[in-house]
């Protein structure tokens, strides 16, 4: 009789932490859909015309990262969502920076994926990409003038104009997005089904 009484004590623990357990994966999910809509809310203000894009793609993705320089050596990392428009489902993702380099600071940094190419997306949800040495985009950005400034996406051998990337800084949208020692990867917590 004790051991029913203590397999059904442990069966109501598991029943009563399993919702709290699930709510705390919802509330990452939560606020990386709202940091999504804070960095799109940016890149439409910078670039009015990324909507259309965006609008006309497979696909995107959105992601925040800090990152820290401290002497030689710096990393950070971040979270993301990459956005599937053809069946609107989202798929959660990580990421990971590493550098090498004389300095020290802070860096924190948004970056905006657009896949023109289906294939491209599935590999960069299903793979994740490591852009070591592989890839500079440069967004094109507009000023108070109207006049265009920037560059369109480099022809890296990963990213063959299939993919445009933008990068935002706390100074709003860069015009060189480097993206040198970026590792991207699936997360299996944020993806479970609850």
């Amino acid at each position: 009789m004790a051991i029913l009484r203590r397999l059904t004590l442990l069966m109501l623990v598991f029943a009563v932490a399993a919702p709290a357990y699930a709510d705390k994966y919802e509330a990452k999910r939560e606020k990386i859909r709202n940091m999504r809509q804070e960095v799109l809310a940016e890149l439409f203000k910078e670039r009015p015309q990324a909507k259309t894009e965006i609008k006309n793609s497979e696909g995107y993705a959105v992601f925040s990262n800090v990152g820290v320089q401290i002497l030689l050596f710096g990393g950070g990392g971040g979270t993301g969502v990459v956005h599937d428009n053809k069946f609107g489902q989202d798929t959660y993702m990580h990421m990971a920076t590493a550098s090498v380099g004389i300095g020290l600071g802070l860096k924190d940094f948004r970056a905006v994926f657009i896949f023109y190419d289906r294939k491209s997306m599935q590999n960069f949800i299903k793979h994740g990409w490591d852009f070591s040495g592989e890839a500079d985009a440069a967004a094109v950005a507009e000023d108070k003038s109207g006049d265009q400034k920037g560059g369109q996406i480099g022809e890296a051998a990963s990213v063959r104009k299939k993919v445009v990337v933008y990068q935002f800084t706390k100074n709003g949208l860069a015009l060189q997005a480097s993206l040198h020692g970026t590792k991207y990867w699936r997360s299996k917590k944020l993806n479970r089904k609850d």
